[in-house]
């Protein structure tokens, strides 16, 4: 935004939403019309300078975290404040809420393993620096794709290793490759092994679970044959680090299983915080059977998923 415009869009947004002038007023002060206030007022919210916070007190955010951690076992559950159904708007709340939890709980020598994403990627934006000593950061998967779509896998390592002042390790390696023998010469490779190591040692691991919808990211790469497809089909109802489960939390193609490259599921059962962020109608069913695979002790969530899982254990 040019500086001129930029001055008279903080001026416009104090006068509304701070001096509650109407626009009218607003444009008389700035010598503008009442449509361009309008367009300041929205340029202020679209560039960040204005962020507007809802506060729905009819939904006990606290009340439902407490639910799941004792419904689902759970070591932590958080149920950020989301007003909206909206995917993107839960996305940035989860985001901000998962950065929050990490805030708190991150420190000297812990290992951080991640994951990529959309999802993940509003969690890289919302970290706060935080001054920690030897922190490691570490990609638990291959990101690298066949296709343009963008994974966010090293924009979200860029943005964790500047939160915690470290070099982030890369995994440049793609989530699923054709064939077994094909994975096992990758993994062969001294440096790819030490990646892969450092994962299982990670001691905090950050991840979401994607739908299986044709349109969701992983589904975009080029990664899949129409075989693979066909299996997955019938009984897959999310994935974590690109590892394709069912509503009970197993493993749907062993096959393709067994050409995915990063973290083992069951290394998720053995971390001190194993957070799954995610939330969002469409994500239900992941997070229920991910849940059940044991692969979660800490959930970050909206109040809307929240009350869907509650309702699957009691219908």
């Amino acid at each position: 935004m040019e500086s001129d415009k930029l001055t008279k869009a903080i001026e416009a947004a104090k006068m509304y939403y701070l001096f509650d002038y109407n626009q009218n007023e607003i444009a008389k002060k700035l010598g503008v019309s009442r449509p361009t206030v309008s367009r300041l007022l929205q340029q202020a919210k679209s560039e960040g300078i204005v962020q507007i916070k809802i506060i729905d007190s009819t939904i006990d955010v606290k009340e439902l975290s407490a639910q799941l951690e004792q419904t689902f076992k759970l070591k932590k559950a958080i149920v950020a404040s989301i007003p909206h159904e909206d995917r993107n708007l839960v996305k940035e709340g989860l985001g901000e809420a998962a950065a929050d939890y990490l805030d708190k709980i991150v420190k000297d020598e812990d290992i951080i393993g991640v994951t990529w994403g959309t999802t993940l990627y509003h969690v890289g934006m919302k970290l706060k620096n935080k001054r920690v000593k030897d922190v490691k950061v570490v990609q638990l998967k291959g990101g690298v794709s066949h296709s343009e779509t963008n994974t966010y896998a090293s924009e979200i390592l860029h943005l964790f290793g500047n939160a915690y002042s470290t070099v982030p390790l890369y995994l440049p390696l793609p989530a699923i490759v054709d064939h077994v023998v094909v994975k096992q010469a990758m993994e062969a490779d001294r440096h790819i092994k030490g990646i892969l190591e450092l994962g299982k040692k990670a001691n905090i691991a950050i991840f979401t679970t994607g739908p299986i919808k044709t349109d969701s990211l992983l589904f975009q790469l080029g990664y899949f044959t129409e075989e693979d497809l066909k299996q997955l089909d019938p009984h897959a109802v999310g994935d974590i680090c690109s590892r394709f489960f069912d509503e009970n939390g197993c493993i749907c193609n062993p096959s393709l299983n067994e050409r995915t490259l990063g973290l083992d599921l069951e290394e998720l059962k053995q971390k001190e915080h194993s957070i799954l962020v995610a939330g969002g109608a469409h994500k239900v069913e992941g997070i229920y059977g991910a849940i059940k695979g044991g692969y979660v002790n800490t959930l970050v969530t909206d109040p809307f998923t929240a009350q869907q899982l509650l309702e699957k254990v009691t219908s």
